[in-house]
């Protein structure tokens, strides 16, 4: 219940000053409190951050241990009408081929050149479609039969006829009907005529589809349907390009590129490399103090990703390519990586990518074991730090509380001082004035 006072009206004192005076030395102990809690907060966000970093640490780590992650290749083509690309389960391939043919849509370019407004579907509103493919014709609804919904009705998605139509100006109102299939190959052909089985704007001259056709030159020629060739070796696709004809050869080379596996290696260092910083920043350099200031566990998760560069056999990764230097941060030498990879390839990739053992392995070990979500050393910190500012909170509250009723008692304490001064000052002034009274009788 809320306490009222009149500061200082008979003691001349400013007791609404000294209450709160009084109340902030009373406060002390919950202005610790906040200030730990602001602190708790500021440690549980770097704590946090450091947790994404080794979380994603071991993400990459886990993702070069992988076969296709670990491999770099090299796709070259000596054409520039031919492409290669390469894409999971790749594995080196070389091969000469030739283009005896490229993919082509089916066309047909109809004889018969009308106005857009023409009715051209014959006695009927209706074309039919047939794919050439046994399943029979198709009637497509064309609306009132002109030039210009034919289009429309053959273009309509909802008719699923697979085609596309151009109503091509060969003159002054002129147009003629080209109509051609949505995909290459020499399967997508088909026939459109009228409704009434007559034929359609005076008959059509026929483009046929075809397919592409590669001759590899060992006697193994190659189809597609498309002017790409999927996984024409493992892994490895071949795309015709624009420039593409008959007669146009080419030779595909897929080899390791050690160049690149080093700049996927010198990555992760980089990568882990940023992780160590972090843990510098926070945990202070110099005589500048972080976050994570003196934090044991930190320290101790910066040393073990550093001897991750010893493998358990007692050599070191130096030879590789990957070291540690005088600041206490891994180097990546792309020159020693590529020799050795050079001289042995296996070796270099068991080095790197073994099971437990493996440099990467080794890593994503120190990483996952900090950063687990479950169980994580560093995770487990963040949820204690967090139920320990879960308290200190409660008990935050409770100081409210306890101030509160402090500030109520120091009010009515108070209170009663000038009411009973303001009394006294009342009885003086009586009796002073009686005493006045009775003087001046005696007079």
């Amino acid at each position: 219940m809320a306490t009222s006072s009149i500061s200082g009206v008979a003691s001349g004192l400013d007791t609404a000053g000294i209450i709160n005076q009084l109340m902030a030395l009373e406060a002390v102990p919950q202005a610790k409190l906040k200030s730990r809690v602001t602190s708790e907060q500021s440690v549980i966000t770097t704590l946090q951050g450091l947790n994404t970093k080794l979380a994603q640490l071991t993400s990459r780590a886990e993702e070069l241990t992988k076969p296709d992650g670990w491999r770099a290749y090299a796709a070259t083509s000596s054409s520039a009408a031919v492409t290669v690309s390469t894409g999971t389960g790749v594995a080196p391939a070389g091969f000469a081929l030739t283009v005896e043919d490229v993919a082509r849509t089916h066309q047909l370019g109809f004889a018969t050149a009308a106005a857009l407004g023409d009715v051209v579907t014959g006695s009927g509103t209706t074309v039919l479609l047939d794919r050439l493919d046994g399943t029979g014709p198709v009637a497509i609804d064309a609306g009132d039969g002109t030039l210009s919904s034919l289009v429309a009705a053959i273009n309509d998605p909802a008719n699923e006829t697979g085609l596309r139509a151009t109503a091509v100006r060969v003159g002054e109102g002129s147009y003629r009907l080209l109509v051609e299939s949505a995909t290459t190959g020499a399967a997508q052909d088909f026939t459109l005529t009228a409704g009434d089985g007559s034929t359609l704007l005076g008959g059509a001259t026929v483009r046929a589809g075809t397919d592409a056709r590669i001759d590899l030159g060992t006697g193994i020629t190659v189809t597609s349907a498309s002017n790409t060739f999927a996984d024409l070796a493992p892994g490895v696709s071949v795309t015709l390009g624009a420039d593409a004809v008959a007669g146009t050869t080419a030779t595909v080379d897929v080899r390791v590129d050690s160049s690149g596996l080093a700049g996927r290696v010198q990555s992760f260092v980089a990568q882990l490399n940023g992780v160590l910083a972090d843990i510098d920043a926070a945990t202070g350099s110099g005589t500048r103090a972080g976050a994570l200031s003196g934090d044991s566990l930190v320290r101790g998760i910066r040393q073990n990703l550093l001897d991750t560069v010893f493998p358990a056999d007692g050599t070191s990764m130096a030879d590789l390519g990957v070291q540690t230097d005088r600041t206490g941060r891994l180097v990546f030498d792309a020159d020693a990586f590529a020799t050795a990879y050079a001289e042995d390839p296996a070796a270099v990739t068991e080095a790197f990518t073994a099971p437990t053992t493996g440099f990467l392995a080794r890593v994503e070990g120190v990483a996952r074991s900090a950063s687990d979500r479950h169980d994580g050393t560093v995770t487990q910190a963040i949820n204690g730090r967090n139920q320990t500012i879960t308290r200190m909170q409660d008990s935050i509250e409770k100081w409210d509380l306890r101030l509160e009723m402090r500030r109520t008692t120091l009010t009515r304490q108070f209170t009663a001082l000038e009411t009973a001064l303001s009394q006294m000052n009342s009885q003086s002034n009586w009796l002073a004035g009686q005493i006045s009274s009775l003087t001046n009788q005696r007079s």
